[in-house]
């Protein structure tokens, strides 16, 4: 009776969907919204297929269901602040007449020396927090979301991609680490001493706030005061996470700060690239769990060797969310 229930409420979803579109065509004189209007339609019908007449698959569907319809109310002017931001560093910094990489470092040196002072009073907190600006860490925490949200998942890897610019950037500004400018005994090093010239931006807060930028439109209440809650805590928290590179002495403020920047536009690309165009949408296929089933098992294998190497919190933790999807893809795919 369950199934049955389920498949007329798949098909009056369906109907109901073909309705809208018959309005919506007749009545909008935008071929164009028509046009996104059907494939955001198409995109939910797909997320209710027959594989969801099962109730419990249908509670995993409606998941995905609200992130797609939660990045389908995104706007081009979420790109305004963070270019807005950029501009105005870069002009702060002409004014100053810092866009040298001598002044760019001269100009944040008192605060990059205050914050690694306070931030470096909690060395074993800090070294595990900058740890999720590791990929394959973060990735590990929102590994079961390639079963209850493929849809981010998509999202996350397209815009993975697309904040690997940050390498060409990092070759491009050429910005000396604070441990081959300053004098190693004036500040807190914590963890492996970074020399070399690609400061600028900062890797680790790129991938951080890519992250967590995907993970707040995904998952944005419906409610107003808890939308507020929801992205103050979000930012606040990525900002914590990202601010750790100063503490452990491997980056200047302003190199979190516009690692942080690209990270947020990197995700928004990456939310936008896969509501158009359906590179990814096999992810939420169980046909390719395998795939899934292997990356993780190798995931965890990288995981227990930097258990070995460094022995960190984090990194069990990691473990433990690695552990649980496999348990929980594997499963769903033995019994598909």
């Amino acid at each position: 009776m369950k199934k049955i229930a389920a498949l007329l409420h798949l098909q009056f979803c369906q109907s109901l969907i073909g309705n809208l579109q018959t309005v919506m065509f007749k009545n909008s004189s935008n071929p164009a919204k028509n046009i996104q209007f059907n494939l955001q339609s198409m995109e939910i019908t797909n997320a209710l297929s027959l594989e969801s007449v099962c109730p419990d698959e249908a509670e995993i569907k409606k998941i995905n269901i609200n992130v797609i319809d939660n990045y389908s109310k995104l706007t081009l002017s979420l790109f305004f602040l963070p270019l807005l931001l950029l501009t105005s560093i870069v002009l702060f910094l002409y004014y100053h007449n810092a866009l040298s990489v001598h002044g760019y470092i001269e100009i944040q040196k008192n605060s990059f020396l205050f914050l690694n002072s306070k931030l470096s009073h909690f060395p074993s907190f800090e070294y595990n927090l900058t740890q999720l600006g590791d990929a394959l860490i973060f990735l590990s925490f929102l590994s079961l979301f390639i079963v209850y949200a493929p849809k981010i998942w998509e999202s996350l890897l397209l815009a993975l991609l697309v904040s690997s610019i940050s390498c060409s950037l990092k070759k491009m500004f050429a910005v000396p680490r604070p441990a081959v400018m300053f004098n190693n005994n004036s500040f807190v090093i914590v963890g492996k001493t970074l020399c070399g010239n690609n400061s600028l931006p900062s890797g680790h807060s790129t991938v951080i706030f890519t992250m967590l930028t995907v993970l707040l439109f995904a998952l944005m209440p419906k409610k107003r005061s808890h939308k507020f809650i929801w992205i103050f805590s979000t930012i606040i928290g990525g900002l914590i996470f990202a601010s750790s590179r100063i503490g452990v002495g491997a980056h200047y403020p302003l190199d979190v700060i516009i690692g942080c920047i690209i990270g947020y536009i990197s995700a928004l690309l990456g939310i936008f690239i896969s509501r158009k165009y359906k590179i990814l949408n096999w992810i939420g296929n169980k046909k390719y769990y395998p795939f899934f089933i292997i990356l993780l098992l190798v995931f965890t294998v990288l995981t227990i060797g930097r258990i070995i190497n460094e022995n960190l919190i984090i990194y069990y933790l990691s473990l433990i969310s690695l552990l649980i999807s496999l348990y929980k893809i594997t499963t769903i795919y033995v019994k598909k």
